[in-house]
C-alpha cells in the first residue's frame, strides 16, 4: 500500500500489488520506439523526386504531394499527420480517393479514376511490382540519418519520397541508460528498417533492437524472450501496442497513449517520461527490500523472545 501509494505521488500509476512485486526481478526492458523513445509528433524532412527540384513550380512535387495528401487524410498513424501538416502548409488541396485498404506494416492503397495510389515502404512497393532502384541511393542516406521514407506511387510509377523523422524525448537517452545500470537489457520495437533502426541505436545507445517489426509481431518478441526465459516488461503507448503488454510480465504504458494500451497495462506513466519507469522498478526493489527486512526483525524478535516470554532463561 505504502509503495502504490510513493509510486502515485510521483506520477506512477501501479494498478495491483503483483506488478510492483513483479517488477523488482525484471532482466529486460522492451520499448516501443514511436510515442515512447520518442516524442510521437514527427515532422517532414525531405521531400525526394525523380525528377526536378521539390519547390512548387515542379508539377511533380505538385503531384507527389496531392497523392500523399488523398492517402494519408483521415490516418492516424503519427506519420499520416506528418505528412497532412506539411501538405496543408504548401496548402494542397486533398483529393477524393476511394477503396482505401490499409496493409498493416506495410502501408495503404487507394484509387481514383481507375488508376492506383500507393504510400507506404519499400516492402509494399515490391509487392506492388514498383521499381525503386533509382531512389535506392536517397533510400539509404535517410536510414542512416535516422529518418523514415515514405513512397508514394501511382499504378507501376514511383512518385517520389517523402521523408520523417521523430525527435528523441529529452531524458529517453538518459532512461536507457539506468535501465542498464540497474542490469536490465534494453531492446527497442520499431517498424523502421534496420539501417534507420541501427541510426536509433547508437544514437540513444541501445543494446539491441529489433526492427521491421509488424503490429501484430510484437506480442510474439515478448512471448519469444519470455520462453528464453527472462523477465520481461514492456513499455509502449499505442492500439498495437496492447497485446505485447497484456502478455508481458509487466505491461508499463505511457500516459499520454491510447486508452486500450492504458488498459492493458499493470503501470502508467501519468507524466510520460521513461525515467518514470526506472522509478517504477526502483521502487519494487525498494519495497520488496523493506519487506523481507520488516519479515527478518519479525522473526528475530520471535525466534529471542517467545522463549524468554516461555520463562527458559
Amino acid at each position: 500500500m505504502v509503495g502504490t501509494g510513493k509510486g502515485a505521488e510521483n506520477g506512477i500509476l501501479i494498478k495491483s500489488g503483483e506488478a510492483l512485486e513483479t517488477a523488482h526481478n525484471l532482466d529486460t526492458v522492451v520499448l516501443d520506439k514511436t510515442g515512447t523513445i520518442t516524442e510521437g509528433k514527427p515532422r517532414v524532412t525531405d521531400v525526394i523526386l525523380l525528377r526536378g527540384a521539390a519547390d512548387e513550380t515542379n508539377p511533380d512535387f505538385t503531384a507527389l504531394l496531392t497523392a500523399a495528401a488523398g492517402l494519408e487524410h483521415g490516418s492516424s498513424h503519427p506519420l499520416a499527420g506528418a505528412v497532412m501538416e506539411y501538405t496543408a502548409e504548401k496548402q494542397i488541396a486533398i483529393p477524393k480517393l476511394d477503396n482505401f485498404v490499409t496493409l498493416f506494416g506495410k502501408g495503404v492503397q487507394a484509387e481514383q479514376n481507375g488508376s492506383t495510389f500507393y504510400a507506404g515502404n519499400v516492402k509494399l512497393m515490391e509487392e506492388a511490382g514498383i521499381n525503386i532502384a533509382a531512389v535506392s541511393g536517397q533510400l539509404d542516406k535517410l536510414a542512416d540519418e535516422g529518418k523514415t521514407p515514405l513512397l508514394f506511387a501511382k499504378g507501376k510509377e514511383l512518385l517520389g519520397i517523402i521523408a520523417v523523422a521523430d525527435r528523441e524525448k529529452a531524458t529517453s537517452r538518459q532512461a536507457i541508460a539506468e535501465f542498464k545500470k540497474l542490469g536490465i537489457n534494453v531492446v527497442m520495437l520499431t517498424g523502421d528498417n534496420q539501417r534507420t533502426a541501427e541510426a536509433i541505436q547508437k544514437r540513444m545507445d541501445i543494446p539491441r533492437v529489433i526492427a521491421g517489426v509488424l503490429p501484430e509481431g510484437k506480442e510474439k518478441v515478448i512471448a519469444d524472450l519470455q520462453a528464453e526465459g527472462h523477465k520481461v516488461a514492456m513499455i509502449g503507448d499505442g492500439i498495437n501496442d496492447a497485446p505485447a503488454l497484456a502478455r508481458a510480465d509487466v505491461g508499463i504504458a505511457i500516459g499520454a497513449g491510447t486508452d486500450v494500451a492504458i488498459e492493458s497495462a499493470d503501470i502508467v506513466l501519468m507524466k510520460s517520461d521513461l525515467l518514470d519507469a526506472v522509478d517504477a522498478v526502483r521502487l519494487s526493489k525498494d519495497v520488496i527490500k523493506k519487506i523481507k527486512e520488516g519479515l527478518f526483525w519479525a522473526f528475530f524478535y520471535n525466534v529471542v523472545c517467545i522463549p524468554v516470554a516461555a520463562g527458559h532463561l
